[in-house]
């Protein structure tokens, strides 16, 4: 029996966090960056234990977006990832279910960054891809990210949104988006 536990990053334990962190070390065999374990931290964690053992995880933190002359709150999906022997359980869509309820309650609009490999599943629950420019604001000021261009998806929920128009988003270290 799996059990779903929703907690903001400064309520996870020690042993959760590290269990969390080498879930992702798994599920992404051996690509999740310390930046990008960093970027999963400082909001909400969506965790499904069965038992003892942590099968799936991901995170939604708030970052400022630039779209249409406004600066937007977004909730920002991370580190969604399910332990290899238990994908195609239907627990990616129990942590994104909780994560999207989190983000339809508290946010301007949803963002994500995905793999090749996701992104049949994030269309099929309704994430919509961004088909215009995309950007950071960096350090230096404005710059194109181009090579995110493809990769980017957004759940509207409270602002209107042009689709084919630039989206920037704050800066990070690491992958910016």
């Amino acid at each position: 029996m799996t059990e779903l536990r929703l907690a903001h990053t400064a309520q996870l334990v020690g042993a959760e966090r590290r269990a969390a962190r080498a879930l992702l070390d798994v599920a992404f065999d051996g690509n999740m960056s310390d930046q990008d374990w960093e970027h999963a931290k400082g909001g909400m964690h969506a965790l499904v234990w069965d038992g003892q053992r942590l099968i799936a995880h991901g995170s939604v933190v708030q970052r400022r977006l630039l779209h249409g002359g406004r600066a937007l709150r977004a909730g920002y999906v991370e580190g969604v990832g399910v332990h290899p022997d238990r994908r195609g359980e239907g627990h990616a869509g129990q942590v994104m279910a909780a994560l999207e309820a989190i983000i339809r309650r508290g946010y301007d609009l949803g963002a994500l960054s995905s793999s090749e490999m996701a992104i049949g599943f994030y269309t099929a629950r309704g994430w919509q891809p961004w088909r215009g420019t995309s950007a950071v604001l960096a350090p230096e000021g404005l710059r194109r990210t181009p090579e995110d261009d493809d990769g980017i998806f957004v759940l509207p929920v409270e602002v209107p949104l042009d689709l084919g128009g630039e989206l920037a988003c704050d800066w990070r270290d690491g992958d910016v988006w």
